[in-house]
């Protein structure tokens, strides 16, 4: 069975898209549509910016939503997905790709999404860190016990956890981690606490524009961040959706359950192979590949 899987951000680079624009009419007319809902031209950005400006939150998460979703528009009938999941971000990605949201409604999900999360991010000083070579259940135990807001976001594989939160409850809990037997903690350079209590105006303002977005039933099921399950009523996908902001991305458990439902083959859609790495870190057996044209 073929599992198509999205990447979140992080994946950006400059030139991203640009070889889809150029040998593509479909591709460059969705790209140009693009830039009239977003109302600028991010296939500048896209194509030419520097890594500074595509790390903007606002221009990051639209530009590999764009990525994946055009790729896999450009794909035609050899897009089969028996299933689908993406990280973060990527979940708005593959439920277009699904048939579950329209591009022109995924694209201003996304947009408005990323201006939320910016917004978050400058309400309460906040960072991320990664936690390498320890058990889950203790990365979990020691952000419980920190003082302040800090939380399990991201189950990239085992022994890879992120986690969110206050800035100062970050640093100690880096440093509780590290007491405890941890490779690595160390903190990202991101601006905010994805994935934590801390997006909560995030999380209330995309869900306000989620419940008035039309949502298909889908063409084949998504397994989503929040329940690490295949899901395929538009109601249920909704609310998932809302609580995907302030809850932890499972990605670990959702490649497991792909494969236990009978994943044979997961085929990244977008830029970079991070995901396809993640993969194989959960089950060194699994097989993957890149999307191309």
């Amino acid at each position: 069975m073929n599992a198509y899987i999205f990447p979140g951000q992080g994946a950006q680079f400059t030139g991203m898209g640009l070889n889809l624009y150029e040998t593509s009419p479909l591709a460059q007319e969705l790209f140009e549509l693009a830039n009239d809902i977003l109302g600028f031209k991010i296939t500048d950005i896209m194509f030419e910016g520097s890594s500074d400006e595509l790390k903007e939150t606002k221009v990051t998460q639209p530009a590999i939503f764009l990525h994946s979703v055009i790729l896999a528009k450009t794909l035609g009938a050899n897009f089969k997905p028996d299933m689908v999941a993406g990280h973060s971000l990527g979940e708005f990605s593959a439920l277009v790709a699904n048939g579950t949201l329209n591009f022109e409604d995924g694209l201003k999900l996304v947009s408005k999404r990323a201006l939320a999360m910016q917004k978050a991010c400058e309400i309460q000083p906040s960072s991320m860190a990664a936690v390498l070579g320890l058990d889950d259940e203790i990365v979990e135990k020691i952000c419980a016990s920190t003082k302040g807001i800090v939380v399990a976001a991201n189950y990239n594989c085992p022994g890879q956890l992120v986690i969110s939160g206050e800035v100062e409850a970050v640093n100690n809990a880096c440093e509780a981690l590290k007491a405890a037997g941890a490779k690595r903690a160390l903190v990202l350079p991101v601006g905010g606490a994805f994935h934590s209590p801390l997006m909560e105006p995030a999380r209330e303002e995309l869900a306000a524009a989620i419940e008035s977005t039309y949502f298909s039933k889908p063409n084949c099921p998504i397994y989503q961040n929040v329940t690490a399950n295949a899901v395929i009523d538009e109601t249920a996908i909704k609310l998932n959706l809302i609580s995907q902001l302030t809850a932890p991305v499972r990605w670990t458990q959702s490649v497991q359950q792909m494969l236990a439902d009978g994943a044979t083959l997961f085929t990244e859609v977008g830029p970079g192979n991070v995901l396809q790495g993640l993969v194989k870190k959960i089950n060194r057996e699994a097989q993957t590949a890149s999307a191309t044209l």
